[in-house]
């Protein structure tokens, strides 16, 4: 029988690596208490660690993923509207004939 994966959301992702990153729990327990594997919350941890810098190098400006998708939504919408207005004008045309 097949069995359904855990998904975690990002903070609480966000949570279990800053509280490996104090070290104040072994990796053990702190599995034990959040209920993930220690290899996870290691590899959590390097992900962490290794996108910190990136937080800093951005400046001010905010968004990061959640941007560029919205970017993306905008540039879907403004092509969907444009068919739109092209398929108008072209009905428009037709019936001044």
């Amino acid at each position: 029988m097949r069995r359904e994966r855990k998904r975690y959301t990002a903070e609480f992702k966000a949570r279990v690596a800053l509280e490996a990153t104090k070290e104040q729990k072994t990796l053990n327990e702190l599995g034990a208490q959040f209920g993930v594997h220690p290899t996870q919350i290691m590899k959590w941890k390097k992900q962490l660690l290794d996108h910190v810098p990136d937080v800093f190098a951005r400046g001010c400006t905010r968004g990061g993923a959640h941007g560029d998708a919205l970017e993306n939504d905008l540039y879907q919408q403004i092509g969907r509207l444009q068919m739109e207005l092209a398929w108008l004008k072209k009905k428009v045309g037709m019936e001044g004939r």
